[in-house]
């Protein structure tokens, strides 16, 4: 059983399934090749599956215990179905929590200024988690100041998209068109405080965090300690995301209740698996419901420590050009909010926080990394064909900027930008940006080559899509693409992508007038050079 892994999808990604998995179906393979026998199927779990990788798992191991019955009774003695469960006993957690007696709580920041302090804390908290990857961020590179908070839609039009603009406050980091912000999203105040509240902590102890097997002595003294309070804030997780299905395991262990330990031991079960589903992850539990709706539960700290999902960075594409903004970046934020199966109103952690925030409020500064995404800075020698519906236009925004900054000087290549949005009137995000570019001999108007086209799916009984308005533009696509045109797709991962690269291999198709396979070819090739780009989340 292999799993697939991913971790920090946050707001930019895209599907990476079969590439995660080519390491274990070229092993498969292999020893398919040796003359290895199969005695069941390969598995192959998705840790974002609503279930998580159980979902896969749980079946496949109970196909195996069935087929190694049969292959090999010897093994199982008493039978395939055995509970085994009810005899094991709870291991060590796998971190060790210090305890500091440090008499001064600005001891080990006492020279620092305030943002290199914060910087340091916020670093040696998110270090010291057991939860990050090789690939996680410590120490934020940078902090922005938010400058501007602006709606972009209309109060009653049923989302909330923002446009937020930040200042580099500490120093400026360079950074390109198609580049991606995270964000380390602030976690509610009184979230945290509950969370220690209940788990009896004490939020001004000094602490460090180490993993058991390699807790030495040079890597323990490499540990600089922070307050337990903001080792909470800065990486666990406490209020937004679900735990996962062995949280619910441990903690059977520790309930004094009879009623909660069982109902505890069931969620953990496979049998148990669809109900936990209902009650955890559809609902969106947070650890600290999860644990306030077990309150016999005391858990030790460092199983805490270690089972608490990481705080996570929510990554955004940037979306502007710092040829245009100096010392600024960016961003367009849909605000995320839903109502659960249970009524049960819930929201987006880092959206919500960002739009939260008053750009008159000096005292708060926003810890950020930037990193390449998967969208490359182009040229201004190459055409464009730039489709992003709602926020996938955000980083076109930043592309437009910059072509039309160099169009001042050099002449520079066509684009043409395909947008959609719900309605005109409530969702058409940067209206008077991509009409003024698309006018007056703008790098998106016709008389350079170019063209703005959208399309408002809810204004008119037929839904109109991105791709509609391409097939309309079926001809002027086609000249582009055999100019050399790069295509670029940004948005909703979802259905988008699929149709709109659909929509592509039937312009290819019937413009080119080849086959289908031949037109899929075609754009697979495009892909292949360099000039096919995908962009999207979830």
């Amino acid at each position: 059983m292999v799993l697939k892994h991913c971790e920090n999808v946050g707001e930019v990604g895209t599907g990476q399934y079969d590439n995660d998995l080519f390491v274990a179906k070229k092993l498969d393979k292999r020893l398919m090749d040796l003359g290895g026998t199969t005695i069941v199927e390969r598995g192959l779990g998705d840790d974002q599956h609503p279930s998580g990788y159980e979902a896969s798992l749980d079946p496949w191991l109970s196909s195996l215990w069935r087929m190694l019955n049969m292959v090999k009774p010897e093994f199982l003695p008493n039978g395939p179905d055995v509970v085994i469960q009810d005899t094991v006993l709870i291991d060590q957690p796998k971190v060790r929590i210090t305890y500091h007696n440090i008499a001064n709580d600005e001891s080990h920041f006492s020279s620092a200024s305030d943002l290199t302090c914060l910087n340091m804390q916020i670093g040696s908290a998110r270090s010291m988690h057991p939860g990050k990857s090789s690939s996680d961020r410590s120490r934020p590179g940078c902090f922005l100041k938010m400058v501007k908070n602006l709606p972009l839609t209309r109060s009653n039009c049923g989302k909330d998209v923002r446009h937020f603009e930040f200042e580099f406050v500490s120093h400026v980091l360079k950074y390109e068109t198609g580049d991606v912000l995270e964000v380390l999203p602030g976690q509610d105040s009184a979230a945290v405080d509950a969370f220690i509240r209940r788990c009896n902590l004490d939020p001004d102890s000094f602490i460090t965090v180490s993993l058991r097997e390699m807790d030495d002595h040079n890597t323990h003294d490499s540990r600089i300690p922070v307050k337990l309070r903001t080792f909470v804030e800065f990486s666990m997780d406490v209020a937004s995301a679900s735990p996962r299905r062995y949280l619910f395991e441990v903690m059977s262990f520790f309930a004094t209740a009879e009623h909660e330990r069982e109902r505890l031991k069931y969620f953990a079960s496979p049998e148990g698996r669809d109900d936990l589903y209902q009650y955890n992850q559809k609902e969106r539990r947070t650890v600290l419901e999860v644990l306030e709706d077990f309150p016999s539960v005391q858990m030790p700290f460092e199983w805490l420590v270690q089972l608490v999902p990481p705080l996570k960075p929510r990554a955004f594409s940037i979306s502007s050009s710092q040829s245009a903004h100096p010392n600024q970046v960016h961003l367009t934020v849909n605000v995320v909010s839903w109502t659960t199966p249970y009524k049960r109103k819930k929201k987006g952690l880092c959206s919500s926080w960002l739009a939260a925030l008053d750009p008159c409020d000096v005292g708060i500064h926003v810890p950020t990394w930037f990193h390449k995404g998967l969208l490359p800075t182009p040229s201004p020698s190459l055409p464009l064909i730039l489709v992003g519906p709602g926020t996938g236009c955000a980083p076109f925004r930043g592309f437009i900027e910059e072509r039309a900054l160099q169009s001042r000087t050099n002449s520079t290549a066509p684009i043409i930008f395909f947008f959609g949005c719900w309605n005109e009137d409530g969702d058409f995000l940067y209206r008077d940006f991509w009409l003024s570019h698309s006018q007056n001999k703008g790098v998106l108007s016709e008389a350079k080559g170019g063209g703005f086209y959208v399309a408002f799916s809810r204004d008119q009984p037929q839904k109109v899509y991105v791709q509609h308005k391409m097939r309309e533009q079926s001809q002027r696509i086609w000249n582009l693409l055999a100019e050399g045109a790069a295509v670029y797709i940004a948005g909703s991962s979802t259905k988008m992508p699929a149709d709109v690269t659909s929509a592509f291999e039937e312009i290819v198709s019937y413009e080119n007038e080849v086959s289908a396979e031949d037109a899929v070819r075609w754009i697979r090739a495009l892909e292949k050079c360099g000039k096919f780009h995908i962009e999207a989340w979830s």
